[in-house]
């Protein structure tokens, strides 16, 4: 158990680089209307990656071993990283997008005043509200989502009474949904940007759409049908990547991108320390009572009061204002 807590660590350092990068990425690539399907886009990978695993990793652990298993798909990462840095390359500054209202598009403004300052460090970021507000968000939602993903097999077994050969399917279709609610939720976003809602109305509109979606996920333990269950667990987990999408794009309406990498770090960091809270919540809730409806209805209330204490703390998604 030591030890594969300790490399399981160190795939969550590893892994940790990836959103920051791929949100600072689509900052710099996209205009604001069309960064949160963008996000959602690249947010869905996860997604896929989900609904082909079940496929995938058990033929390999059985022909060649489980640890070849966790070499070979790990190697795929590293595989990727070759890529990358074959062809990526940071878009060229830009000083106006003839697109864009000037006064939706404050940020890109200040990246472009301030190309060349230097990055704030944590301690000015974490004096900003708007800091606070994608902290926040991370913090109270995140953790469902780990729920959603550790817990489900379990309670399909519990619940549902499936097996390991019949719990693959309804794990499959659940995934599949997500992968269709995180380009949802950024489709959404960015055309209401387009129809010319301003950058508060249309992230904050999407957000709380994808918050009440999840609602209905309290009352699931209360339906006999198999398929009715996963649907409302597959609109609950399809409605928070939609909600990720626009939280994530959140950061670059809010923060310059020389600050966006650490946004995001520190805003994951929070995530991090609410799963792990959140998990010690469930153990207790399980051992205690045996019922998963208490941790359902937790989780869907989670998302309407993240979006209360954003609203409250970024009123109009006012940009940070920091040092040149």
């Amino acid at each position: 158990v030591t030890g594969f807590a300790m490399v399981r660590a160190l795939l969550g350092i590893g892994e940790g680089g990836n959103f920051p990068a791929a949100i600072k990425t689509t900052a710099e690539w996209f205009p604001r209307r069309e960064r949160a399907l963008a996000t959602g886009i690249f947010n869905s990978g996860a997604n896929i990656g989900a609904v082909f695993a079940p496929a995938i990793i058990p033929p390999l652990a059985l022909a060649f071993g489980w640890r070849a298993a966790f070499v070979i798909i790990g190697a795929l990462g590293l595989l990727w990283l070759v890529v990358w840095f074959a062809f990526y390359r940071s878009a060229e500054p830009r000083s106006h997008d003839d697109d864009l209202d000037e006064a939706r598009d404050e940020v890109e403004s200040l990246d472009a005043a301030n190309v060349n300052a230097r990055a704030p460090g944590w301690g000015v970021l974490i004096r900003k509200r708007q800091t606070w507000a994608f902290l926040i968000g991370k913090f109270l939602t995140d953790p469902v989502w780990w729920f959603y993903l550790f817990w489900l097999p379990k309670w399909l077994n519990e619940s549902r009474g499936m097996d390991m050969q019949h719990i693959g399917l309804p794990l499959v279709c659940i995934y599949a949904m997500t992968t269709v609610g995180s380009i949802g939720g950024g489709w959404l976003s960015s055309a209401l940007l387009r129809a010319g809602w301003t950058v508060n109305a249309a992230r904050k509109t999407a957000m709380l759409i994808c918050a009440c979606c999840v609602l209905p996920i309290a009352f699931v333990s209360q339906v006999d049908n198999l398929w009715g269950a996963v649907a409302i667990v597959g609109l609950a987990a399809a409605a928070h990547q939609g909600w990720s999408a626009n939280l994530f794009t959140t950061a670059s309406d809010l923060f310059p991108k020389r600050a966006l990498g650490a946004v995001v770090g520190i805003g994951g960091m929070a995530g991090s320390i609410g799963g792990v809270l959140f998990s010690e919540v469930i153990g207790q809730v399980l051992q205690r009572t045996g019922h998963y409806w208490v941790l359902f209805a937790i989780g869907a209330l989670a998302y309407l009061v993240a979006f209360g204490v954003m609203h409250l703390l970024t009123p109009r998604m006012a940009p940070a204002k920091l040092e040149a």
